[in-house]
Order: C-alpha cells, then structure tokens, then sequence
C-alpha cells in the first residue's frame, strides 16, 4: 500500500488538542495536510498533561512544513459551531477533510457520570453525553457538509466507539449516543452521496489517552495478543489516515468497528 499524499488538502479535526484527536491531527499533518485544530478551550490539552495547549500542537504541525490553525468553540451550541467553521474557511480557504473527535462519556460535573447506568443516572448526565457525542456531530457535519456539498467534495469522518455496537453495562448513553453517530452516518452518506462527499464512521476500541489512564482502572495484559489488548492511539490515527484518503474514495456509509477480548 503506498504511503498516502494530503498535500494541499485541509482537515479540520475536532477535539485535537489532545487525546486521540491530536494524534490524528499530527498523522493528518504527516501525511501532508494543513489542519485547523480544535477544542473547547485554549488550555483543555493541559488537562490530562497531553499538551501544554493548543496552540503548542499548532506548533507542531507548523514544524512539520504544515500550516495550522487554532480555534475554540462549544460544539454542542450551533451558532458557535457555524462562527467556527466560517472562521476555520476564511483562515484556511477550504476543508477537505473533516473529523468528528470531540466527544467523550463525559458527565455534566464529573469527569464520567456517576452512576454511569440508565436508570439511577443524573438527568444532567443524560443531557450532556448526548450532546456532547451526538449533537457536536449533527452540528459539525451541517455547517461542514455544506461547504463540501458546495465544492462537490469532501471526506467526513465520524468517530463513534466500539461500545455502541456491543451491550454495555456501563456508560449506556455513551453506547447509544455513539450507536446514533453510526446510524447518522449511514444516513448522512446517501444525502452527500450525489455532491461526491464520502461519509464514514471509525468506532474505536479502548485506546490509550490521557484522559482514558486517569478515568479508567487498566489490569494487566500481560500475554494477551496485539487483538486482545487495550489500542495505541496510532492504531486508531492509522485508519483515520485511511478513510481521509483516495484509498476510501468508493467507500461511503460505513463504520469500521475495532473492539478487543
């Protein structure tokens, strides 16, 4: 398989100033695109220490010969959504490329809801894992996806998660939130099918991040196969690499499920 080309291309990557999300921005980078990054707010990297903003991982895809961008934004509110993407555009010209990272089974007070079940769950719970995995989506893709059925081109990519194809336990708004991105790519897909825009889903497994070492207990995995462990966020930015490129120009509508045990 040959090592893809990007350049000239721009990705917009949500939720990349840390986590899994910058690990796809600096692949995109590396592959020669120029990428707009994102978050909540300007020191969000800072928080899991997995940089120190976001401002220093446009600093490292500028090293790379790359141009980059920084941009805050609520992308559960529409209107900071829409003023995001029309500054993004008005910086950079254009998105070719966009991924939808930001997300995250994140409780409305706490780091995870807690209880994290469907039934003894705070209500506030409820609300903000919906929107901050379903809604970002539906918002990010609207105010994208039209620049791109306009331009008659166009790679969007979702990030769902593994944990909405499986019957969880725990986190089951998450499941379903993410279980909704999946389906909403489906859907979204035959929409953009005639303007030539492909739509497809990544679903993670469990991948190491920061935030995933300080939320989560890890045992050991000491003898399990490279398919039975816990992912490397390269194992993931790898695939992201793969939908974003001309080697997925016929694929569209569908979700790639990685899931480890």
């Amino acid at each position: 398989m040959a090592a893809e080309d990007l350049t000239g291309k721009v990705a917009l990557v949500t939720g990349s100033s840390r986590g899994l999300g910058r690990h796809y921005a600096l692949h995109l980078a590396r592959a020669g695109a120029d990428v707009i990054v994102h978050d909540v707010h300007a020191q969000a990297a800072s928080e899991f220490g997995e940089a120190p903003s976001g401002e220093a991982v446009v600093e490292e895809i500028q090293s790379l010969g790359r141009r980059a961008a920084f941009f805050t934004a609520d992308l559960t509110d529409a209107a900071q959504v829409e003023r995001f993407v029309r500054q993004a555009l008005e910086k950079l010209g254009q998105i070719d490329i966009l991924v939808n990272n930001a997300g995250g089974d994140i409780g409305a007070h706490t780091p995870r809801p807690d209880p994290n079940d469907a039934l003894d769950i705070d209500p506030e719970d409820i609300r903000s894992v919906v929107e901050r995995n379903l809604l970002t989506t539906m918002f990010t893709c609207k105010y994208v996806g039209t620049h791109m059925r306009e331009r008659g081109s166009g790679k969007i990519i979702n990030v769902g998660s593994a944990a909405g194809h499986v019957a969880a336990r725990t986190g089951l708004i998450y499941a379903a939130a993410k279980a909704g991105v999946s389906h909403y790519t489906r859907c979204l897909a035959e929409e953009l099918r005639p303007a030539g825009v492909n739509v497809n889903c990544l679903s993670p497994a469990p991948t190491y991040t920061g935030r995933f070492l300080a939320t989560r207990s890890v045992g050991s995995e000491e003898g399990l196969s490279r398919l039975q462990r816990i992912a490397q966020p390269e194992d993931m930015a790898k695939i992201v690499l793969f939908l974003a490129s001309t080697q997925s120009d016929i694929l569209t509508g569908e979700t790639i499920v990685c899931w480890f045990g």
